[in-house]
C-alpha cells in the first residue's frame, strides 16, 4: 500500500514538472499581438495653405508651388514641426514689410541677435534653399524668401510685403501669397511701433508674435455640371 501510494505520488510529481516545464514553450509558441501599422498620408504641397496665426489675428498664404517648388517645401516642412511657433516679427517697416521666422527671436534674453538666426541641421549646420527667382511681382500681399547677399542664401526667415515694391523682383524668391487676413498685417505694422532711429532695421518697440503655423489642405475645385 506504501509503495503504491509513493509511486502514485512520484507520478504526480512527474506530471506537474512535465506541465511546468511545458509552459514556457507554450508561451514562446503563442502568436505574437500583431503591431498597428499607422497610415502616413503623404503631404500634397500644390495645395497645402498655411495659416499663420498671429498675435493680431489669423493670415491665411496660397503658396506658388510651380514657380518655387523648393521655398514652398522648406517652408511647409519647417512649420510642420513647429519651427515657427513662437517667433516674432523682428524687423517691421511701415510702408514696406513685415520680416519673421528667426528662431532666435524665441530668446527674449537675445535681442541683439535677432535677424541673424536660421534653420540648421543636427550637426549645427546652415540648411540653405537655392534661389528661385521667377516674374511674379513684389506686390502687396506677396510672401517671399529673406536672404543674405549671395542668392542661394535663404534659409527660414520670411517677408510679407505691405506695399507694391518692385525693387525685389527677381531679387528675392516669392514663393506665396496672402488670400484673407492683409488687414491683420497692416495691425502687425501699427502695433510693432517700429523705432525710427532702427532706420532700415526696422526695429518694434512692441514685438508682434507669430504663435503658431496651422496647415491645411486646400479644397478641391468643383467640377462645372455638365450641360
Amino acid at each position: 500500500m506504501k509503495s503504491s501510494q509513493s509511486a502514485s505520488g512520484r507520478l504526480v510529481v512527474a506530471a506537474a514538472a512535465l506541465l511546468l516545464a511545458a509552459l514556457p514553450i507554450a508561451a514562446a509558441q503563442a502568436p505574437k499581438a500583431k503591431k498597428e501599422t499607422k497610415v502616413t498620408k503623404t503631404r500634397d504641397y500644390a495645395h497645402t495653405l498655411a495659416v499663420l496665426k498671429t498675435s493680431q489675428g489669423d493670415v491665411t498664404v496660397k503658396f506658388f508651388y510651380e514657380k518655387a517648388p523648393n521655398h514652398l517645401k522648406n517652408f511647409v516642412d519647417l512649420a510642420a514641426k513647429g519651427f515657427y511657433d513662437g517667433t516674432l516679427f523682428h524687423r517691421v517697416i511701415a510702408g514696406f514689410m513685415i520680416q519673421g521666422g528667426d528662431p532666435l527671436t524665441k530668446d527674449p534674453k537675445n535681442v541683439a541677435a535677432y535677424g541673424t538666426g536660421g534653420n540648421r541641421d543636427e550637426k549645427g549646420a546652415p540648411v540653405n534653399v537655392k534661389a528661385e527667382f521667377n516674374e511674379t511681382p513684389h506686390r502687396r500681399g506677396i510672401l517671399s524668401m529673406a536672404r543674405s547677399s549671395s542668392p542661394d542664401s535663404a534659409s527660414s526667415q520670411f517677408f510679407i510685403v505691405v506695399k507694391d515694391s518692385p525693387f525685389l523682383d527677381r531679387q528675392y524668391t516669392a514663393f506665396g501669397e496672402v488670400t484673407k487676413g492683409m488687414e491683420v498685417v497692416d495691425k502687425i505694422v501699427t502695433a510693432s511701433d517700429t523705432d525710427p532711429a532702427s532706420g532700415g532695421a526696422g526695429r518694434p518697440r512692441s514685438y508682434q508674435k507669430l504663435i503658431k503655423v496651422e496647415l491645411v489642405e486646400e479644397p478641391a475645385a468643383v467640377a462645372p455640371a455638365k450641360s
